[in-house]
């Protein structure tokens, strides 16, 4: 079992612990697949940042349309400006956020993603406008409806669903994937099996081959493992 997020690896350290990951060989996709650590270690199987001059170019970007943008680094989540929708991220992470004036030099030493939070009303504009200047230099994706996300180009949940499974000698015919939002889409396409949760995103459930029975809240990954892979009614 190999857990995807995009949130940064020590925002997943409670789910890792829960399902006991961290004492076992195994591996973990951060970052929307821009980082691959061995679940058990912490070791660093793969990486891909964005280049300096992408993140020069969506900072520009982000200054000439007035929206913000953040990041997360050393469990923290660095904002440009305050607003609602880093709040409710902060919530939901757990990580400490921490707005800074030299939002621009500090993505631009290292960063796995950007993320511009905005009402998901008025991000749909801004989609447009980053992928008409930005749309062939990154992977642009939607996490949440008022998350809009960045990535380096080519770089997914399912590109680096397929690295493991290369790592492992498992074929994607051998591999199956279970999400409910949009930056899933990119595995459930990949795998031989792509299983959307019954609260999921409905354009999702579209490409899905299967969706479960059970929303999140209801459990609805563990039972339809137990339902289709251990036969239990």
């Amino acid at each position: 079992m190999v857990l995807t997020s995009g949130r940064i690896p020590e925002a997943m350290e409670r789910y890792v612990r829960l399902m006991n990951l961290h004492s076992r060989p195994g591996y973990l996709i951060s970052n929307n697949g821009a980082l691959i650590t061995e679940s058990d270690t912490g070791n660093i199987v793969y990486e891909s940042l964005l280049d300096q001059e992408i993140i020069m170019a969506i900072c520009d970007l982000a200054d000439k349309g007035d929206f913000p943008l953040q990041m997360y680094a050393d469990n923290i989540t660095y904002i440009s400006r305050r607003n609602e929708y880093s709040t409710i991220d902060e919530q939901l992470t757990g990580l400490r956020q921490v707005l800074v004036e030299n939002f621009r030099d500090l993505a631009g030493e290292s960063c796995y993603k950007l993320i511009i939070p905005g009402d998901p009303s008025l991000l749909d504009n801004v989609e447009n406008l980053v992928r008409t200047n930005m749309g062939d230099k990154t992977s642009i994706f939607r996490s949440r409806k008022y998350f809009l996300q960045l990535a380096p180009k080519d770089t997914n949940k399912g590109t680096a669903l397929a690295k493991i499974a290369e790592i492992l000698g498992f074929g994607a015919e051998e591999t199956m994937a279970i999400g409910d939002s949009m930056n899933d889409e990119s595995m459930i396409r990949w795998a031989g099996t792509g299983v959307v949760m019954a609260n999921g995103d409905e354009r999702l459930k579209k490409i899905a081959d299967l969706v479960t029975g059970k929303t999140n809240d209801e459990d609805g990954v563990a039972d339809f493992i137990e339902k289709h892979l251990f036969n239990k009614i």
